[in-house]
């Protein structure tokens, strides 16, 4: 199962597909054991890390948790709450009391209004899939500059590689904040050059990170921007 190791191209594998042996490993997601052998549940890129063997699935869909960093898109605004957009099937509500400033029942909409870009935590999740958010806590606020960009929830890991690794790698070569938010939205500020290049570099990790080629096309990518520099 060296598909999964760095340096090596990712294996796509399919549900039934025999992975290979299970002896000292751990499964992950989209994973089981039959026997002595571990079988893929889901159609992915097989990936192990720190014996632990999984797949990252082909398409996803955010399910909020608690706790869940997001960027959220402001879709609707009442007296006393915020219906935000979070790329999930279901919206999020953000009370007037879970905002970082002191509302009155009424005037929401000065505070926020449809189309703003905010920077949320998931507070809870019910058993009827209402997702409540806050904007109360640190770094939490309304984004006011930088732009957004979207990625399909399941390249999410591999964004912020091992570590941190990659994410910080990035936000280095193009001199930007990047936030990674766990529905699949990116923010980035910085310069409009750094902009673009986060996003460039964004889309080569979902398209290309699973490849060999990556590690080449990323370093091109820092060495231009060193060139430019």
């Amino acid at each position: 199962m060296s598909q999964g190791q760095a340096g090596a191209e990712q294996r796509l594998v399919t549900p039934g597909m025999a992975i290979g042996p299970s002896a000292g490993k751990r499964a992950g997601s989209g994973i089981i054991a039959a026997g002595e052998s571990f079988v893929a549940t889901q159609l992915g890129w097989l990936r192990e890390r720190n014996n632990t063997v999984s797949v990252d699935p082909i398409n996803a869909a955010y399910m909020p948790r608690s706790g869940d960093l997001v960027v959220g898109i402001v879709a609707e605004v009442r007296n006393n709450l915020w219906f935000m957009n979070i790329n999930g099937s279901f919206q999020g509500l953000l009370p007037m009391s879970l905002a970082p400033w002191k509302v009155e029942f009424g005037a929401a909409r000065q505070h926020m209004d449809v189309g703003d870009v905010v920077l949320a935590r998931v507070q809870e999740v019910d058993e009827c899939h209402n997702v409540v958010l806050t904007m109360k806590g640190v770094g939490l606020r309304r984004l006011n500059q930088g732009a957004v960009e979207s990625i399909p929830v399941q390249h999410i890991d591999r964004v912020r590689g091992e570590n941190n690794a990659l994410l910080k790698r990035m936000r280095d070569a193009c001199d930007c904040r990047i936030m990674v938010g766990e529905n699949g939205r990116v923010w980035i500020d910085g310069s409009s050059e750094g902009i673009a290049w986060a996003r460039k570099a964004l889309r080569c990790v979902v398209d290309e990170g699973h490849s060999k080629a990556f590690e080449t096309i990323l370093s091109e990518m820092e060495n231009k921007t060193k060139g430019d520099a």
